[in-house]
């Protein structure tokens, strides 16, 4: 890392619900503007996938307007994971981008399972539909054996769209160590995988998430108005994105939870031996391609099919806590089946919410102790640092603290730029150390906790 030589860093963040270009001073940190759109899914042909050209119409349009005023000296890109390219030497999609949550043909599955490397070898659990990016490629291969053979080089998602910008190709290791199947973490290079696939020359060259792949293309600079060559960093996956600035910035042990879509626990220095494939605990990649364990559930969306339009209600909300803690109100797993600690289980309630209050602290609660099982899970130690949407749940900060025994810190005034804060790291943009809010274990959750762990 070196010190910050960029006054302004623009940061593509793409997630799985939401997407945003968010502009970041190079100096303080602090978000100066952000633009979002929703990440669409188009239904079909040929199958399920993301409307890129939606996305790059979006980005280029806020660049734009980002450059114009007050301008950006950097560009840096951060995604979602379970998600490739395949790109012909025409410079189009061979095939679309598949969404993740597709569920392929049962014979395809079954092939696929026979194809995939031991958990020994990769870190990676087989997952459902295509969150082993791995099964995206075998099925795309098997399924559309024309439109694959016209796959000139296979990119993983950030990369793309640094590409995009660039026009240099590359792949990256926090992308590739996300349980896809494609990465061999303690060897830091493909897995086997990739030759059973068939597909090692059309891999892009892996790069470092801090290299700086190339400036702008000059036609694109026109497009955006930049009167100045701007570089576009290699990129980095998300939940890798909120990590990194504690992989920098605090000593070993802690933990961070990074909150979106996905609930993504990672553990430092954490258990490598203690992982449990088949309940979604796995080896990340760092940015400093570094195994990191971690673990994870489909928190974000599950907290939304509970709240299903409900707001959380202002003010202190001990006594209605008091209150669902009291009657054993609770919500057992999974809200959202295919992911997680639990596999095989189904939702249900446990007693009757008496109001939206209760409801929305019943949900609360359900997304605490799900996490405290992902943290276990890793050998997490240490402070938990929250990010994202959840660090504005206090219901959901108390009761991580008491479920787990350990104090619970969510930086102050922080946005949901965390992800985007990470990726202008890679920039060379210092983090700025600012104040934080910590959550000491008060809450009486014991009885409660262990009542839901054996229902």
């Amino acid at each position: 890392m070196t010190d910050t030589k960029y006054e302004r860093v623009a940061v593509i963040d793409i997630g799985k619900t939401n997407a945003k270009v968010v502009l970041l001073d190079g100096k303080s940190g602090a978000e100066i503007a952000v633009r979002k759109t929703p990440n669409t899914v188009i239904a079909g042909p040929p199958y399920p996938h993301y409307d890129i050209e939606a996305l790059w119409s979006f980005i280029q349009a806020t660049l734009a307007e980002f450059a114009r005023a007050p301008g950006f000296d950097a560009i840096s890109i951060t995604t979602h994971g379970a998600s490739a390219v395949l790109l012909g030497k025409d410079g189009e999609l061979a095939l679309p981008v598949l969404d993740y949550e597709f569920e392929y043909p049962q014979a395809i599955r079954e092939a696929y399972a026979r194809l995939r490397p031991e958990f020994s070898e990769t870190c990676s659990p087989a997952l459902s539909a295509g969150l082993n990016l791995g099964a995206q490629l075998h099925f795309q291969k098997n399924a559309f054996p024309e439109a694959f053979e016209r796959v000139w080089v296979i990119f993983t998602y950030p990369q793309y769209w640094a590409w995009r910008l660039s026009g240099v190709v590359a792949n990256e290791a926090t992308s590739l160590g996300c349980h896809t199947d494609l990465w061999n973490p303690a060897k830091g290079e493909f897995s086997s995988l990739v030759d059973r696939l068939g597909i090692r020359d059309r891999m892009a060259p892996v790069r470092s998430a801090f290299d700086a792949l190339g400036p702008v293309l000059p036609e694109l600079c026109a497009v955006l108005g930049l009167s100045r060559p701007v570089p576009v960093y290699c990129g980095i996956h998300d939940s890798n994105a909120s990590l990194l600035p504690h992989l920098i910035l605090r000593k070993p042990p802690f933990s961070v939870v990074s909150t979106g879509t996905w609930v993504v626990c990672f553990a430092t220095p954490g258990n490598i031996e203690k992982l449990t494939p088949e309940r979604d605990s796995l080896a990340n990649v760092n940015a400093f391609g570094k195994a990191t364990p971690s673990a994870r559930f489909m928190g974000g969306r599950e907290f939304e099919v509970l709240m299903h339009g409900l707001a959380m209600p202002d003010g202190d909300l001990d006594d209605v806590i008091d209150r669902v803690i009291g009657k054993s109100l609770m919500i057992l797993p999974n809200v959202v089946e295919g992911s997680g600690p639990f596999p095989g289980r189904c939702m249900r309630w446990v007693g009757s919410p008496a109001s939206g209050a209760e409801k929305v602290v019943a949900a609360s609660l359900y997304i605490a102790l799900m996490t405290e099982v992902c943290l276990d899970l890793i050998g997490a130690q240490g402070e938990i640092i929250v990010e994202g949407p959840m660090s504005r749940n206090t219901v959901y900060l108390k009761a991580l603290a008491a479920a787990t025994g350990r104090d619970v810190i969510v930086q102050s005034g922080e946005s949901l730029s965390g992800t985007a804060l990470g990726a202008a790291m890679l920039a060379g943009m210092k983090l700025p150390i600012s104040g934080s809010i910590r959550y000491t274990p008060s809450l009486a959750l014991k009885d409660y906790r262990d009542a839901w762990l054996t229902s």
